[in-house]
């Protein structure tokens, strides 16, 4: 039997529940757990010495992996570590830094495949680092200014020459009220560029905005690419497409080579094995780079257009790709 798969994701990810279904339809071993079971519901013992590299095990209430054995790890988002009732604010924040120097700090050293390595991720988040190597790595990017002075904005309208976006920096998703809200990208007219209030109070980022025929959302998973074009189907959805997912339609679409040579350069670059990469394809078939997700969503984009994306994602994990 081949080397065990673990697992950490948030326990009601249930796009991660069909990676595990069909890994266990393959006679997959497969550990599952969340970092926020820990250390209620999960129970770490590991040691290292001068004979050995690191051993021990991973226990929950109904199964237990030995961390010396686990061949590959999917990690998705888990949750945060959840402590006993009655313990301080202080305490639960220095319970909360030896949990992710502890438990953390053992997952990462495990030296086997990941699906991602959640440092690689950490670093592959920060736009600014994905449009620097995007653009070494030889795909085409969009001017991209970010700032928080009013003045440089209106200065790179003008040098622009063109229509520009306003779009965050970081996640688009904040709450509020209790209420789950998302920032989309946003057109800035004459108006808005006449009253730029608010920009200084954090880093604002803006691009020169591409022309688009359709938009790709490119799921990249070790050496393969699926390709989904993006349909709009409204003006809300032109604008972006997350805005008005009623409105879209999707095509599988084929990759240009220069642009898939370029994006294996990007992922190896920045030491990912997953990527959710989003593309403006123009008129004249150019393709310019967005930003890649170490983290995408990739379940709907299944549903909408067959591309196999859970079993490519397993294959990943069993090496077989």
């Amino acid at each position: 039997m081949s080397a065990p798969v673990l697992i950490i994701a948030a326990d009601d990810d249930w796009p991660t529940d069909r990676i595990v279904v069909e890994l266990a339809s393959r006679g997959a071993e497969v550990f599952r757990m969340d970092t926020a079971d820990f250390p209620q519901q999960l129970a770490l013992a590991a040691r290292i010495d001068q004979e050995q590299a690191w051993t021990g095990d991973l226990t929950t209430e109904y199964r237990t992996i030995g961390v010396s054995r686990v061949g590959a790890v999917y990690y998705r988002a888990p949750g945060a570590f959840r402590f006993p009732e009655g313990m301080s604010g202080p305490e639960e924040r220095f319970a909360a830094a030896q949990a992710r120097a502890g438990l953390g700090g053992i997952l990462s050293a495990l030296e086997c495949r990941w699906v991602n390595h959640p440092a690689a991720m950490a670093r592959a988040e920060y736009k600014p680092v994905q449009l620097a190597a995007a653009r070494s790595c030889g795909l085409r990017i969009p001017a991209t200014l970010i700032t928080n002075r009013p003045d440089d904005v209106r200065a790179f309208a003008a040098e622009v020459g063109g229509p520009i976006v306003c779009k965050p920096v970081a996640s688009p998703v904040l709450i509020e009220g209790g209420r789950l809200k998302t920032v989309y990208t946003r057109c800035l007219d004459e108006k808005d560029l006449e009253d730029l209030r608010g920009i200084d109070t954090t880093a604002h980022l803006f691009q020169a905005w591409a022309a688009k025929e359709y938009e790709v959302r490119l799921t990249i998973i070790g050496e393969r690419m699926l390709a989904a074009a993006i349909h709009a189907g409204s003006v809300a959805a032109y604008e972006d497409w997350r805005s008005d997912y009623s409105s879209l339609t999707y095509t599988t679409t084929e990759i240009p080579e220069p642009v898939a040579s370029a994006v294996r350069r990007l992922m190896e670059r920045l030491s990912l094995r997953y990527g959710a990469a989003d593309f403006v394809v123009d008129p004249d078939g150019q393709w310019t780079f967005l930003e890649v997700n170490p983290c995408g969503q990739w379940d709907w984009i299944q549903g909408a257009t067959g591309l196999p994306i859970v079993e490519t994602i397993a294959d990943e994990l069993q090496g077989a790709l």
